[in-house]
C-alpha cells in the first residue's frame, strides 16, 4: 500500500469531503508499515473496504413546526463496518452536518469501538436539523420523522444508535418510542435511553470521566499526578461538564469551559458552587456561558473565541467538536509548559496541531482513544439490555475504569517507539485496524 496513491485515489472519487479525508490520513500513515508487512491483505484489497463505508443512507425529513409550516431537513446514516459487531455509533442533529463530516465520524467509530473490546462495528448518523431554539414538540416530531424513514436500518443485532451533539436523552426517546412503535418490539436498538426504559446508570458521564481515566493511565507513565494541575476544557455539552466534574473531583483546577458563543475563564479555577451553576444553567435550562458572569463577576467571557490562548493550563480537555484546536493554539498551549492534551471531541485537534503535540512529545491522546468511554458504556448498555439486567452505577463505573485502563495498554504496546514516547496516535490506529482487519479476512470478501 502506498498512501498516497490511495488517499489520492478517494479525494478523486469523493471531492469535497475534508474531514473524511483527514480521518483517513491520520489512519493510513499509521498503518502503512504494518500492512505492508501483511501481502494477504493487499491481495484482496482491504485498505480500500475499510475505507469506503458498507453502505450509505441519505433521505429527506420532513416536519412541521409549530406555525404549522412544513420543513424539511436531510437525514443521514453511514453504516461503515461490521466485522466485528453490529453497527454502533450517534446521531448528529447539527446545522453543520454534512456526509463528509458523517464519513469521517463512522469511519473513527470503527477503529474506537475495535479499541473498546467489545462487539461493536462502526456507524454514524445525522441531520442538519438543529433542536436549538425549537419546542419539545418541534423535536419530536422532526425525531419521528427522521426514524420513520431509518427504522428499517437498525436493530438490537444489525444497527445501534445513540446520542452525539443535538442528541441527549430527550431526542433519544423521542427516537426510541417511535422505532417500537413501528417495529412492535421493545429491545435495545438505541443506547442513551432513559432508565426507566433501559438505558444504563453512568451513560451520561461515560465520555467525560472515561477521558480522566485515560488521562490518568497517561500521567501515572511519567509519575505525574492530577492533583492540583490547571486544565482547560472546551465545550459546555453532556463530555465537556462531566469531563470538568470528574477533574474537579479528582483534585484539578478546571480553568476554562466554552460553547459556540465564545468561552468562559477561570483564572482561579472554577469553585464547586460556579461549577454546580453553569452545569444546572446548561443541562436544564438551556442557557448560555454568556450569561455566567451576570452572575459570577469574577469569571471572565470572550465571545467568539476558544479557551486555549486566552488562560494558562497543564492540560487541555478539547471537548467541542472537530478541528476546534488548530496548529496556533498548539504553539500557545506548548508554548505556556502544556504537558498533556486528552481529547474529548472526535478530532478536535487538526493534523497540524497534532503533529506539534507529536513532535514535542508531550503525552497527546486522540479521541478515537481518549473519549471511546462513551461508546464503551453504551456497549455496557446493549450487554444490560440483552441480560434484562441494571447494573449499578459502581459496576458500570469499574467497567468503564477497566476498559479504559485496557484501551491505554494497547495504545501503548503498539504506540511506544525508539526513545520510549509513546505515539497514542500511532497505537491507537494500529490497535483498532488490527482487530478489524483480521475479522474481515477471516470472513472473505463482502
Amino acid at each position: 500500500m502506498k498512501t498516497e496513491q490511495v488517499l489520492a485515489d478517494l479525494k478523486r472519487r469523493f471531492p469535497y469531503e475534508p474531514e473524511y479525508h483527514q480521518a483517513v490520513e491520520e489512519v493510513l500513515y499509521s498503518i502503512e508499515d504494518l500492512y505492508n508487512q501483511r501481502p494477504e491483505y493487499d491481495n484482496v484489497n482491504l485498505i480500500e473496504r475499510l475505507c469506503i463505508p458498507d453502505r450509505i443512507f441519505s433521505f429527506r425529513v420532513s416536519w412541521v413546526d409549530d406555525k404549522g409550516k412544513v420543513r424539511n431537513n436531510m437525514g443521514y446514516r453511514v453504516q461503515h463496518n461490521n466485522a466485528i459487531g453490529p453497527y454502533k455509533g450517534g446521531i448528529r442533529f447539527h446545522s453543520s452536518v454534512n456526509l463528509s463530516i458523517l464519513k469521517f465520524l463512522a469511519f473513527e467509530q470503527t477503529f474506537k469501538n475495535s479499541l473498546t473490546t467489545l462487539a461493536m462495528g462502526g456507524a454514524k448518523g445525522g441531520s442538519d436539523f438543529s433542536p436549538k431554539g425549537k419546542s419539545n414538540m418541534e423535536i419530536m416530531r422532526f425525531c419521528q420523522a427522521f426514524v420513520a424513514e431509518l427504522w428499517r436500518q437498525l436493530g438490537a443485532d444489525t444497527d445501534v444508535p445513540a446520542g452525539d451533539i443535538g442528541v441527549g436523552a430527550r431526542e433519544v426517546g423521542y427516537m426510541y418510542g417511535y422505532y417500537k412503535k413501528m417495529t412492535r418490539q421493545f429491545t435495545g436498538s438505541f443506547t442513551g435511553k432513559g432508565l426507566a426504559f433501559g438505558g444504563s446508570l453512568m451513560r451520561p458521564e461515560a465520555t467525560g470521566y472515561g477521558n480522566c481515566y485515560f488521562l490518568l493511565n497517561m500521567l501515572a507513565t511519567k509519575g505525574v499526578d492530577i492533583k492540583g494541575k490547571r486544565v482547560a476544557i472546551s465545550g459546555a455539552g453532556n463530555v465537556a461538564l462531566y469531563t470538568a466534574q470528574k477533574i474537579m473531583e479528582l483534585g484539578g483546577i478546571v480553568v476554562s469551559l466554552s460553547d459556540s458563543d465564545g468561552a468562559i475563564i477561570a483564572p482561579e479555577g472554577l469553585s464547586q458552587e460556579q461549577f454546580d451553576y453553569i452545569f444546572e444553567l446548561k443541562c436544564y435550562w438551556r442557557g448560555r456561558l454568556s450569561q455566567v458572569p451576570d452572575k459570577y463577576p469574577s469569571l471572565q467571557y470572550f465571545h467568539g473565541q476558544r479557551p486555549w490562548k486566552l488562560v494558562k493550563c497543564d492540560i487541555a480537555m478539547p471537548s467541542a467538536t472537530q478541528n476546534e484546536l488548530d496548529d496556533s493554539d498548539a504553539d500557545a498551549l506548548l508554548a505556556q509548559g502544556c504537558i498533556a492534551v486528552s481529547e474529548g471531541a472526535n478530532m478536535p485537534s487538526t493534523a497540524p496541531a497534532v503533529h506539534k503535540f507529536i513532535n514535542s512529545r508531550i503525552l497527546y491522546a486522540p479521541g478515537k482513544a481518549a473519549n471511546a468511554g462513551g461508546v464503551a458504556t453504551s456497549g455496557l448498555e446493549m450487554a444490560q439490555n440483552s441480560q434484562k439486567l441494571s447494573w449499578t452505577a459502581e459496576e458500570v463505573d469499574r467497567k468503564l475504569q477497566a476498559i479504559m485502563a485496557d484501551i491505554h495498554a494497547q495504545c501503548v504496546k503498539y504506540g511506544r517507539i525508539d526513545d520510549n514516547y509513546v505515539n497514542y496516535v500511532r497505537g491507537a490506529n494500529i490497535a483498532g485496524f488490527i482487530k478489524v482487519a483480521d475479522a474481515m479476512m477471516a470472513q472473505g470478501v463482502l
